[in-house]
């Protein structure tokens, strides 16, 4: 059994390290080219507001901000979403054993937290997940709304936290909880390019654009 488990994890830390990447890459390079590649209609209707571009730059930053009012209406939703994205960035960026893997593929590193922050950050983002997961299912809209995606989605960010927090606690077999952590990490890489979680990395140039479009016609994005 335990030379089951170090084969996996052999292979997740080698092939199938490998085989993420290159889905990921060709992946977001054929989405990437595929979204750029549309353009958009121009219409000569009026002069163009020539402040458009730095207003597509205010509204990265804006878009950051709660909208007034929906931290009451949605407060789940609102504080939840924040906590888990900004928990997942902390686990996935500034957890030192990750940030080694980065320095071995870059070439270079930066400083990250100490274990016992990142620890208790993961469970912040772990009870973030659960109560987003209950929001979706108890709200009868959310759920009319939600598809096998969404929740495929929600299981896929929720299974490296989980696994990775098992093992790094060593509960359960280590190995095992190791190697389904980076295999879960990996499934996790590949299907991005080709699900909703293609935002990671549309949602800047996307915010931009809008900005920059509606600031050309002169409203506030």
């Amino acid at each position: 059994m335990n030379d089951m488990a170090t084969d996996l994890l052999l292979w997740a830390r080698g092939p199938g390290f490998t085989l993420s990447l290159v889905v990921f890459a060709l992946g977001m390079t054929m989405r990437l080219v595929e979204v750029y590649s549309m353009g958009h209609r121009r219409r000569c209707l009026a002069p163009a507001n020539p402040h458009g571009i730095s207003t597509g730059m205010s509204t990265i930053w804006r878009r950051f901000l709660f909208v007034p009012g929906m931290v009451s209406k949605a407060p789940v939703t609102c504080l939840a979403g924040y906590v888990f994205h900004v928990g997942f960035f902390i686990s996935l960026f500034l957890f030192a054993p990750h940030i080694d893997m980065f320095q071995a593929i870059l070439g270079w590193g930066w400083p990250g937290l100490s274990a016992l922050w990142v620890d208790s950050v993961a469970v912040w983002t772990i009870t973030a997940l659960l109560l987003l997961l209950i929001s979706r299912m108890s709200d009868p809209v959310k759920r009319l709304l939600s598809d096998g995606e969404d929740y495929g989605i929600w299981l896929l960010s929720m299974l490296p936290m989980v696994t990775g927090y098992l093992a790094w606690h060593h509960l359960f077999s280590y190995t095992w909880m190791l190697a389904l952590h980076i295999l879960s990490a990996e499934l996790l890489l590949m299907v991005i390019p080709f699900t909703k979680l293609i935002h990671v990395l549309t949602v800047w140039p996307s915010r931009w654009y809008t900005g920059t479009w509606f600031g050309r016609k002169g409203v506030v994005s």
